[in-house]
């Protein structure tokens, strides 16, 4: 599941060194302990929507029981969160800074919590996935104000304490969202995991109220609205033009190529934008240094990697082998317990090795973990699943904490802020892209795996299986069709299978980019900062 949460801790403190670090506190240590209460409530929300979503996939893409929405439609569902949120959150910040974080971050509970309604009750695909943007909005608004109001609560030791308690809502998010949502939709229907939402978010505005002042930055930042435009057109075009060619039999569709080729021209557009400002909120000028951009580079395509072997497992452990939700969501505790357990342990080998030799060999067991996916079948052991995505969870921790920590403390104090907004964005691009691309590969091998076992079946029939495996089960089910749906879960695997390999591929080349890019030898002059447990779980 993807999120694109910013970096946490040291990061978020260097990405507005004039607002905080010299900000004094005169509030109450009680009324402090509130206000991290509060943060840490709204902070396990997000996560908790973050995590539920994949679990419900399958569910959603049931004729009956959800909205009978196919890959093209659940790419969307999934990917437009992830887009809007990452962005919107450069402006977003700017304007906490203007308007007052806590206003911000109100305005983004609000939003929150009504797009939220909004997905409970979608009566179609197209209507979740606007009420998705939504949520990304909100989304935005929120991450930010949420980390300035922490960094401006809390000083000194009590700061880093502060971050270390706020830091244990991720983990109770991840490990708590798939089993919510498992047992949201064994006894409830589809739109509860998006409804409980909604009281979470008002008891948040209503601590935000009587707890929270309404800091603000002396220092205001530039809103950047051609950037903003350029980025959200490029990015939305070019996941449009990838998603709609697994929808359709030719590439050479000007509805395929066009939106592709017009994304590259926005996106490289908002790069001339962005070089052309003095304060840009992306800065293409860190990609000239070697080791920033190579990391960089390495994080996207794992992350790219990660968010397309979600998809294919939310699908697998649901729809192939038939496991209810709340045991789908029990059985990805290990991926999450992984990561969590990663991130401080590569946090302690590094300060000992250089970055290469941990998170190197950590990236390339990842992606291997990732190829992994093309050995599972319809009659694996439930074990082995869970061994693999332990060890997915392990690595993938281990490479996203001291690899985001390495590339934002290599840059000079004044650039931190510009370098974790790019890190930022060049993470989610990979999610967003890893959906796209992963759902199409997944959709254009089903599609062809499917083919053969349709002769002979009514037109209707034909046109339903050619949707997706869940489609082709429910009409299986009605026409008392067995043999099509058993063509249709062989269908799904060879699919996955395939694109397990791809993926694997993908992400080794992260790793290769790493491995050129990383300095050979020597230690660091200053210790890597901890990362943030929920920074390492950022995208699994």
């Amino acid at each position: 599941m993807v999120i694109a949460y910013g970096p946490v801790g040291q990061v978020a403190a260097d990405r507005y060194p004039r607002v905080y670090m010299s900000a004094p506190t005169s509030l109450p240590k009680f009324r402090q302990q509130l206000i991290l209460a509060v943060l840490m409530l709204c902070s396990l929300l997000i996560w908790l929507e973050n995590t539920v979503l994949s679990t419900t996939l399958e569910t959603l893409a049931d004729p009956v029981r959800g909205l009978g929405a196919d890959p093209g439609q659940l790419q969307w569902a999934t990917g437009s969160y992830t887009l809007a949120f990452a962005t919107l959150m450069f402006t977003a910040g700017a304007l906490g800074d203007r308007f007052g974080h806590r206003t911000v971050f109100s305005t983004g509970l609000v939003i929150f919590a009504g797009a939220s309604l909004w997905a409970a009750y979608a009566s179609d695909a197209g209507q979740l996935i606007a009420a998705r943007v939504a949520m990304g909005v909100g989304s935005a608004l929120i991450t930010p104000a949420m980390m300035a109001i922490l960094m401006w609560t809390f000083t000194g030791s009590a700061r880093a304490a502060a971050i270390g308690i706020f830091s244990t809502s991720a983990g109770v998010g991840m490990a708590a969202g798939p089993v919510l949502a498992g047992f949201l939709l064994d006894h409830f229907w589809w739109g509860s995991v998006f409804l409980v939402n909604v009281p979470v978010a008002a008891l948040a505005l209503v601590g935000l109220a009587v707890l929270v002042p309404n800091f603000r930055s002396p220092t205001l930042r530039p809103l950047d609205p051609a950037g903003m435009l350029l980025s959200i057109s490029g990015l939305v075009a070019l996941a449009y033009g990838l998603i709609r060619a697994g929808q359709v039999t030719v590439w050479s569709r000007t509805d395929v190529w066009a939106p592709i080729v017009a994304g590259l021209v926005l996106l490289a557009a908002f790069v001339l934008v962005e070089l052309r400002l003095k304060a840009p909120s992306f800065d293409p000028r860190l990609f000239a240094q070697r080791a920033f951009a190579g990391g960089n580079v390495a994080l996207g395509l794992l992350l790219f990697g990660v968010a397309a072997i979600t998809f294919y497992s939310a699908f697998y452990l649901q729809g192939a082998l038939g496991l209810s939700p709340m045991k789908a969501g029990l059985a990805n505790i290990p991926t999450a317990i992984g990561a969590l357990v990663g991130a401080p342990l590569a946090s302690r080998l590094v300060r000992r090795l250089p970055l290469r030799l941990v998170a190197v060999p950590a990236l390339t067991v990842a992606a291997l973990t990732m190829g992994g996916y093309g050995f599972l079948g319809l009659h694996t052991p439930l074990v082995g699943i869970e061994i693999l995505l332990l060890i997915q969870g392990l690595s993938i921790g281990m490479v996203i904490g001291p690899v985001t920590a390495a590339l934002i403390s290599d840059l000079p104090l004044e650039q931190a802020g510009a370098g974790s907004a790019v890190t930022n964005t060049v993470r989610q691009t990979g999610s967003v892209l890893g959906i796209a691309v992963g759902g199409t590969i997944m959709t254009i091998i089903y599609r062809r795996a499917i083919e053969p076992s349709l002769t002979g079946a009514p037109g209707p029939v034909q046109e339903q299986a050619r949707v997706s495996a869940e489609q082709a089960r429910h009409v299986a089910t009605a026409m008392h069709r067995p043999t099509l749906a058993q063509a249709a879960d062989d269908a799904y695997i060879h699919a996955m299978h395939v694109g397990a390999g791809w993926i694997a591929v993908i992400a080794l080349f992260g790793a290769v980019v790493l491995l050129i890019s990383s300095p050979a030898a020597g230690k660091r002059k200053d210790p890597v900062p901890e990362p943030d447990h929920d920074e390492a779980r950022s995208s699994v």
